[in-house]
Protein backbone atom coordinates (compact mmCIF):
# COMPACT_ATOMS: atom_id res chain seq x y z
CA UNK A 1 0.00 0.00 0.00
CA UNK A 2 1.53 3.40 -1.17
CA UNK A 3 1.09 6.20 0.95
CA UNK A 4 2.15 9.56 0.74
CA UNK A 5 4.54 11.37 2.69
CA UNK A 6 3.67 14.58 3.43
CA UNK A 7 6.40 16.41 5.15
CA UNK A 8 4.20 19.57 4.25
CA UNK A 9 1.67 19.37 6.58
CA UNK A 10 4.19 19.75 9.57
CA UNK A 11 4.67 23.48 10.82
CA UNK A 12 7.62 25.24 10.46
CA UNK A 13 10.39 24.71 12.57
CA UNK A 14 10.49 26.40 15.79
CA UNK A 15 13.34 28.49 15.80
CA UNK A 16 12.95 29.99 12.34
CA UNK A 17 9.38 30.68 13.54
CA UNK A 18 11.09 32.59 16.48
CA UNK A 19 13.39 34.60 14.13
CA UNK A 20 10.66 35.59 11.78
CA UNK A 21 8.61 36.89 14.97
CA UNK A 22 11.43 39.17 16.21
CA UNK A 23 12.81 40.39 13.10
CA UNK A 24 12.97 44.20 13.13
CA UNK A 25 11.84 44.30 16.93
CA UNK A 26 14.75 45.96 18.72
CA UNK A 27 15.54 44.38 22.23
CA UNK A 28 14.76 46.26 25.11
CA UNK A 29 17.83 45.38 26.96
CA UNK A 30 20.85 43.37 26.61
CA UNK A 31 20.11 40.10 25.17
CA UNK A 32 18.95 37.16 28.20
CA UNK A 33 18.89 33.97 25.91
CA UNK A 34 16.13 31.32 27.19
CA UNK A 35 14.69 30.15 23.94
CA UNK A 36 17.19 26.96 23.71
CA UNK A 37 17.90 24.20 25.26
CA UNK A 38 21.49 24.30 24.54
CA UNK A 39 23.09 23.15 28.14
CA UNK A 40 26.02 25.69 29.22
CA UNK A 41 27.32 24.08 32.28
CA UNK A 42 30.97 22.78 31.97
CA UNK A 43 31.74 19.46 30.83
CA UNK A 44 34.45 16.80 31.93
CA UNK A 45 37.42 17.93 32.37
CA UNK A 46 39.20 14.89 31.37
CA UNK A 47 36.98 14.93 27.84
CA UNK A 48 39.61 16.57 26.03
CA UNK A 49 42.13 14.78 27.13
CA UNK A 50 40.67 11.43 26.32
CA UNK A 51 40.00 12.32 22.63
CA UNK A 52 43.65 14.11 22.02
CA UNK A 53 45.18 10.59 23.65
CA UNK A 54 42.92 8.83 20.60
CA UNK A 55 43.31 11.42 17.65
CA UNK A 56 45.12 8.92 15.53
CA UNK A 57 41.55 7.08 15.47
CA UNK A 58 40.13 9.44 13.34
CA UNK A 59 41.70 8.24 10.52
CA UNK A 60 40.20 5.05 10.38
CA UNK A 61 36.41 3.70 9.66
CA UNK A 62 34.53 3.30 13.56
CA UNK A 63 32.89 0.62 13.90
CA UNK A 64 28.93 0.16 12.66
CA UNK A 65 28.24 -1.41 16.62
CA UNK A 66 30.69 1.35 18.46
CA UNK A 67 33.65 -0.07 20.55
CA UNK A 68 32.76 -3.17 22.89
CA UNK A 69 34.05 -0.50 25.16
CA UNK A 70 31.80 1.77 24.56
CA UNK A 71 28.51 -0.82 24.55
CA UNK A 72 29.88 -2.26 27.74
CA UNK A 73 30.44 1.01 29.63
CA UNK A 74 26.59 1.88 28.30
CA UNK A 75 25.22 -1.61 29.26
CA UNK A 76 26.69 -1.15 32.64
CA UNK A 77 25.21 2.53 33.08
CA UNK A 78 21.50 1.45 32.13
CA UNK A 79 21.23 -1.86 33.97
CA UNK A 80 22.83 0.01 37.30
CA UNK A 81 20.40 2.97 37.07
CA UNK A 82 17.63 1.42 36.44
CA UNK A 83 18.18 -2.46 37.66
CA UNK A 84 18.01 -4.45 34.74
CA UNK A 85 18.44 -7.70 34.82
CA UNK A 86 19.89 -9.56 31.37
CA UNK A 87 20.97 -6.69 29.07
CA UNK A 88 23.81 -7.64 27.47
CA UNK A 89 26.42 -5.27 25.40
CA UNK A 90 26.10 -7.48 22.03
CA UNK A 91 22.42 -7.79 21.80
CA UNK A 92 20.06 -5.11 23.73
CA UNK A 93 22.38 -1.60 23.28
CA UNK A 94 22.89 0.27 20.06
CA UNK A 95 25.67 3.57 20.74
CA UNK A 96 24.39 6.17 18.50
CA UNK A 97 25.20 9.24 17.10
CA UNK A 98 23.28 11.46 19.08
CA UNK A 99 19.76 10.50 20.09
CA UNK A 100 17.74 12.16 17.13
CA UNK A 101 19.66 9.69 14.97
CA UNK A 102 17.89 6.46 17.07
CA UNK A 103 14.81 8.62 17.49
CA UNK A 104 14.36 8.85 13.66
CA UNK A 105 15.53 5.87 12.36
CA UNK A 106 13.87 3.43 15.12
CA UNK A 107 10.90 4.62 12.97
CA UNK A 108 12.08 3.64 9.49
CA UNK A 109 13.72 0.39 10.92
CA UNK A 110 10.70 -0.72 12.71
CA UNK A 111 7.44 0.52 11.61
CA UNK A 112 5.51 -1.71 9.29
CA UNK A 113 3.97 -0.59 5.61
CA UNK A 114 0.64 -1.16 7.34
CA UNK A 115 -1.22 -2.39 10.52
CA UNK A 116 -4.62 -3.96 10.88
CA UNK A 117 -4.38 -3.55 6.72
CA UNK A 118 -4.63 0.03 6.92
CA UNK A 119 -1.55 2.75 7.33
CA UNK A 120 -0.04 2.50 10.30
CA UNK A 121 -0.14 5.45 12.72
CA UNK A 122 2.29 6.95 14.93
CA UNK A 123 1.29 8.18 17.97
CA UNK A 124 3.19 11.57 19.66
CA UNK A 125 2.73 13.33 22.75
CA UNK A 126 1.77 17.31 21.88
CA UNK A 127 3.94 19.55 22.47
CA UNK A 128 6.63 17.33 20.58
CA UNK A 129 10.10 16.74 19.43
CA UNK A 130 9.31 17.59 15.91
CA UNK A 131 11.70 14.12 14.83
CA UNK A 132 9.10 12.18 16.04
CA UNK A 133 6.81 13.52 13.14
CA UNK A 134 8.93 13.71 10.59
CA UNK A 135 10.32 9.90 11.45
CA UNK A 136 6.54 8.93 11.44
CA UNK A 137 6.07 10.54 7.72
CA UNK A 138 9.69 9.10 6.31
CA UNK A 139 8.02 5.50 7.39
CA UNK A 140 4.89 6.11 5.65
CA UNK A 141 2.57 6.44 8.80
CA UNK A 142 0.39 8.91 9.81
CA UNK A 143 1.59 11.00 13.01
CA UNK A 144 -1.27 11.31 15.14
CA UNK A 145 -0.61 14.48 17.68
CA UNK A 146 -2.16 13.31 21.51
CA UNK A 147 -2.30 16.68 23.55
CA UNK A 148 -0.42 16.75 27.11
CA UNK A 149 -2.55 18.61 28.94
CA UNK A 150 -2.73 20.20 32.81
CA UNK A 151 -5.68 18.01 33.59
CA UNK A 152 -3.64 15.19 32.39
CA UNK A 153 -0.96 15.99 34.41
CA UNK A 154 1.09 17.48 31.16
CA UNK A 155 1.15 13.65 29.82
CA UNK A 156 -0.61 12.55 26.90
CA UNK A 157 -3.64 10.22 27.88
CA UNK A 158 -3.08 7.42 25.08
CA UNK A 159 -5.12 4.72 26.87
CA UNK A 160 -8.20 7.02 26.51
CA UNK A 161 -7.95 6.77 22.52
CA UNK A 162 -9.96 4.70 20.36
CA UNK A 163 -9.36 1.53 20.34
CA UNK A 164 -9.93 1.64 16.31
CA UNK A 165 -6.52 4.28 16.42
CA UNK A 166 -4.54 1.72 18.89
CA UNK A 167 -5.50 -0.92 16.52
CA UNK A 168 -3.62 0.50 13.99
CA UNK A 169 -1.01 1.90 15.89
CA UNK A 170 2.66 0.85 15.37
CA UNK A 171 4.65 3.46 17.51
CA UNK A 172 3.88 5.53 20.33
CA UNK A 173 6.91 8.04 21.40
CA UNK A 174 6.80 9.34 24.94
CA UNK A 175 9.41 11.51 26.17
CA UNK A 176 10.44 11.21 30.34
CA UNK A 177 10.87 14.01 31.84
CA UNK A 178 8.87 15.77 29.20
CA UNK A 179 9.90 18.48 27.06
CA UNK A 180 8.91 21.46 27.50
CA UNK A 181 6.51 20.48 30.66
CA UNK A 182 8.75 18.63 32.78
CA UNK A 183 6.59 16.50 33.54
CA UNK A 184 7.64 12.75 34.85
CA UNK A 185 5.91 9.17 34.12
CA UNK A 186 5.58 7.44 37.12
CA UNK A 187 5.62 3.66 37.30
CA UNK A 188 1.52 3.91 36.82
CA UNK A 189 2.06 5.54 33.86
CA UNK A 190 4.47 2.98 32.37
CA UNK A 191 2.18 0.02 33.25
CA UNK A 192 -0.31 1.59 31.56
CA UNK A 193 1.23 2.57 28.40
CA UNK A 194 3.41 -0.92 28.31
CA UNK A 195 0.01 -2.75 28.45
CA UNK A 196 -1.39 -0.86 25.56
CA UNK A 197 1.67 -2.06 23.41
CA UNK A 198 1.30 -5.44 24.89
CA UNK A 199 -2.36 -5.52 23.97
CA UNK A 200 -2.16 -3.73 20.85
CA UNK A 201 0.81 -5.15 19.53
CA UNK A 202 2.83 -1.48 19.17
CA UNK A 203 6.26 -0.18 19.95
CA UNK A 204 6.96 2.06 22.51
CA UNK A 205 9.70 4.54 21.90
CA UNK A 206 10.87 6.16 25.29
CA UNK A 207 12.71 9.34 24.96
CA UNK A 208 14.39 9.60 28.60
CA UNK A 209 17.09 11.69 27.71
CA UNK A 210 16.31 14.11 30.59
CA UNK A 211 16.25 11.25 32.92
CA UNK A 212 19.29 12.62 34.78
CA UNK A 213 17.96 16.06 35.23
CA UNK A 214 15.71 15.81 38.60
CA UNK A 215 14.72 17.53 41.86
CA UNK A 216 14.65 14.71 44.30
CA UNK A 217 13.97 11.19 42.64
CA UNK A 218 15.31 9.36 39.60
CA UNK A 219 12.52 9.06 37.41
CA UNK A 220 10.86 5.85 36.36
CA UNK A 221 12.09 4.19 33.58
CA UNK A 222 10.30 2.35 30.36
CA UNK A 223 12.43 -0.77 30.66
CA UNK A 224 13.08 -0.93 34.23
CA UNK A 225 8.99 -0.87 34.55
CA UNK A 226 8.56 -3.40 31.47
CA UNK A 227 11.06 -5.54 33.45
CA UNK A 228 8.75 -5.30 36.80
CA UNK A 229 5.82 -6.26 34.63
CA UNK A 230 7.18 -9.47 32.76
CA UNK A 231 6.41 -7.64 29.49
CA UNK A 232 8.03 -8.23 26.05
CA UNK A 233 11.21 -6.03 25.96
CA UNK A 234 10.65 -5.86 21.94
CA UNK A 235 7.98 -3.83 22.84
CA UNK A 236 10.11 -1.05 24.55
CA UNK A 237 13.06 1.04 23.33
CA UNK A 238 14.48 3.53 25.40
CA UNK A 239 16.57 6.30 24.23
CA UNK A 240 19.54 8.28 26.31
CA UNK A 241 22.07 10.82 25.73
CA UNK A 242 25.20 12.15 26.88
CA UNK A 243 23.84 15.28 25.81
CA UNK A 244 21.72 17.12 28.71
CA UNK A 245 23.24 14.35 31.24
CA UNK A 246 27.15 15.51 30.84
CA UNK A 247 26.53 18.79 28.70
CA UNK A 248 28.30 17.22 25.86
CA UNK A 249 25.71 17.95 22.92
CA UNK A 250 28.63 18.73 20.83
CA UNK A 251 30.24 15.41 21.42
CA UNK A 252 26.77 13.36 19.90
CA UNK A 253 27.04 10.19 22.09
CA UNK A 254 23.61 8.59 22.49
CA UNK A 255 22.19 4.91 22.51
CA UNK A 256 19.05 3.18 22.26
CA UNK A 257 18.44 -0.21 24.44
CA UNK A 258 15.79 -2.42 24.12
CA UNK A 259 15.10 -6.47 23.00
CA UNK A 260 17.28 -7.92 20.55
CA UNK A 261 15.45 -8.10 17.65
CA UNK A 262 14.43 -4.14 17.47
CA UNK A 263 18.04 -3.82 18.19
CA UNK A 264 19.34 -5.70 15.14
CA UNK A 265 16.71 -4.27 13.05
CA UNK A 266 18.33 -0.81 13.38
CA UNK A 267 21.43 -2.20 13.51
CA UNK A 268 20.74 -3.57 9.71
CA UNK A 269 19.22 0.17 8.98
CA UNK A 270 22.48 1.19 9.89
CA UNK A 271 24.96 -0.99 8.14
CA UNK A 272 23.35 1.83 4.92
CA UNK A 273 22.59 5.10 6.70
CA UNK A 274 23.72 5.50 10.16
CA UNK A 275 27.00 7.37 11.04
CA UNK A 276 29.01 6.04 13.96
CA UNK A 277 30.84 8.44 16.23
CA UNK A 278 34.42 8.45 15.68
CA UNK A 279 36.95 6.56 17.16
CA UNK A 280 37.95 8.94 19.67
CA UNK A 281 34.80 10.81 20.76
CA UNK A 282 33.83 7.34 20.99
CA UNK A 283 36.42 6.49 23.70
CA UNK A 284 35.54 9.69 25.67
CA UNK A 285 32.24 8.78 25.64
CA UNK A 286 33.33 4.83 27.69
CA UNK A 287 35.00 7.43 30.19
CA UNK A 288 31.76 10.31 30.65
CA UNK A 289 29.54 7.04 30.40
CA UNK A 290 31.21 5.65 33.72
CA UNK A 291 31.58 8.72 35.27
CA UNK A 292 28.56 9.46 37.82
CA UNK A 293 30.36 12.90 39.98
CA UNK A 294 29.88 15.38 37.11
CA UNK A 295 26.42 14.26 36.50
CA UNK A 296 25.71 15.10 40.63
CA UNK A 297 27.22 18.20 40.37
CA UNK A 298 25.33 19.15 36.85
CA UNK A 299 22.40 18.35 38.65
CA UNK A 300 23.08 20.50 42.04
CA UNK A 301 23.65 23.02 39.45
CA UNK A 302 20.15 22.63 37.99
CA UNK A 303 18.60 22.57 41.34
CA UNK A 304 20.02 25.93 42.42
CA UNK A 305 17.91 27.05 39.30
CA UNK A 306 14.68 25.23 40.11
CA UNK A 307 14.83 26.94 43.72
CA UNK A 308 15.32 30.82 41.88
CA UNK A 309 12.60 29.82 39.78
CA UNK A 310 10.42 29.32 42.42
CA UNK A 311 11.52 32.24 44.91
CA UNK A 312 11.33 34.73 41.95
CA UNK A 313 8.10 33.35 40.03
CA UNK A 314 6.38 31.21 42.96
CA UNK A 315 3.42 34.22 43.01
CA UNK A 316 3.12 34.83 39.17
CA UNK A 317 0.32 33.71 38.06
CA UNK A 318 0.98 30.07 35.52
CA UNK A 319 3.99 29.41 36.89
CA UNK A 320 4.02 25.94 37.24
CA UNK A 321 7.70 24.36 39.07
CA UNK A 322 9.03 21.33 36.69
CA UNK A 323 9.51 18.02 38.06
CA UNK A 324 12.85 17.25 36.04
CA UNK A 325 14.10 18.26 33.17
CA UNK A 326 15.41 22.04 32.49
CA UNK A 327 12.79 24.12 31.23
CA UNK A 328 9.84 25.94 32.39
CA UNK A 329 6.66 26.01 30.54
CA UNK A 330 4.71 29.41 32.19
CA UNK A 331 0.74 30.33 31.34
CA UNK A 332 0.00 33.46 29.67
CA UNK A 333 -2.85 34.69 28.05
CA UNK A 334 -0.84 34.45 24.23
CA UNK A 335 2.48 32.78 23.73
CA UNK A 336 3.46 34.80 20.90
CA UNK A 337 2.43 37.82 22.16
CA UNK A 338 4.13 37.15 25.82
CA UNK A 339 7.35 36.16 23.40
CA UNK A 340 7.13 39.31 21.12
CA UNK A 341 6.49 42.01 24.98
CA UNK A 342 9.83 40.08 26.71
CA UNK A 343 11.84 40.81 23.94
CA UNK A 344 10.99 44.10 23.73
CA UNK A 345 10.27 45.47 27.07
CA UNK A 346 13.80 43.68 28.33
CA UNK A 347 15.38 41.38 25.63
CA UNK A 348 14.40 38.48 26.99
CA UNK A 349 14.29 35.69 23.92
CA UNK A 350 12.10 33.08 25.11
CA UNK A 351 9.89 30.53 22.76
CA UNK A 352 6.15 30.49 22.25
CA UNK A 353 4.66 26.94 23.16
CA UNK A 354 2.77 26.67 19.83
CA UNK A 355 6.12 26.35 18.02
CA UNK A 356 6.12 23.53 19.22
CA UNK A 357 3.02 21.75 19.21
CA UNK A 358 0.16 21.93 16.89
CA UNK A 359 -3.69 21.71 16.77
CA UNK A 360 -4.18 18.04 17.14
CA UNK A 361 -6.85 17.48 14.38
CA UNK A 362 -9.56 16.82 17.20
CA UNK A 363 -11.56 20.17 17.11
CA UNK A 364 -9.39 21.41 20.04
CA UNK A 365 -7.27 24.20 20.07
CA UNK A 366 -3.25 24.08 20.43
CA UNK A 367 -2.50 22.84 23.59
CA UNK A 368 1.04 25.36 23.55
CA UNK A 369 -0.86 28.29 22.34
CA UNK A 370 -1.41 29.91 26.15
CA UNK A 371 2.29 28.76 27.44
CA UNK A 372 6.02 30.15 26.17
CA UNK A 373 9.51 27.88 27.14
CA UNK A 374 12.12 29.35 28.82
CA UNK A 375 15.27 27.25 29.35
CA UNK A 376 17.48 27.26 32.45
CA UNK A 377 20.56 26.04 31.10
CA UNK A 378 22.09 30.16 31.09
CA UNK A 379 24.67 30.65 34.30
CA UNK A 380 23.04 31.06 37.06
CA UNK A 381 23.06 35.16 37.64
CA UNK A 382 21.50 35.14 33.39
CA UNK A 383 19.25 32.94 34.77
CA UNK A 384 18.76 35.49 37.90
CA UNK A 385 17.91 38.66 35.54
CA UNK A 386 15.95 36.47 32.65
CA UNK A 387 13.39 34.98 35.78
CA UNK A 388 13.42 38.93 37.12
CA UNK A 389 12.33 40.22 34.29
CA UNK A 390 9.85 37.71 33.14
CA UNK A 391 8.37 38.35 36.51
CA UNK A 392 8.68 42.11 36.36
CA UNK A 393 7.11 42.40 32.61
CA UNK A 394 4.03 39.68 33.07
CA UNK A 395 3.36 41.16 35.92
CA UNK A 396 2.42 44.57 33.89
CA UNK A 397 0.31 42.97 31.37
Amino acid sequence: MDHPKRFSDLPEYAFPRLRALLEGVAPGGPEIAMSIGEPQHAFPTFVPEIIAENQAGFSKYPPNDGLPELREAITDWVSARYGLQGITAAAHVLPLNGTREGLFNAALALCPEEKAGQQPAVLLPNPFYQCYAVAALAAGAEPVYVSAREETGFLPNFAALDPKLLERTAIVYMCSPSNPQGAVAGKAYWEQLIGLAERYDFKVFADECYSEIYRDTPPTGALEVAQSMGADRESVLIFHSLSKRSNLAGLRSGFCAGGPQAIAAMKQLRNYAGAPLPLPLQHAAVAVWRDEAHVVENRALYHEKFTLADEILGNTPGYLSPEAGFFLWLRVPDGEAATLTLWREAGVKVLPGAYLSREPGDGSANPGQEFIRAALVAPLEDVRRGLTAIRDVLGRH
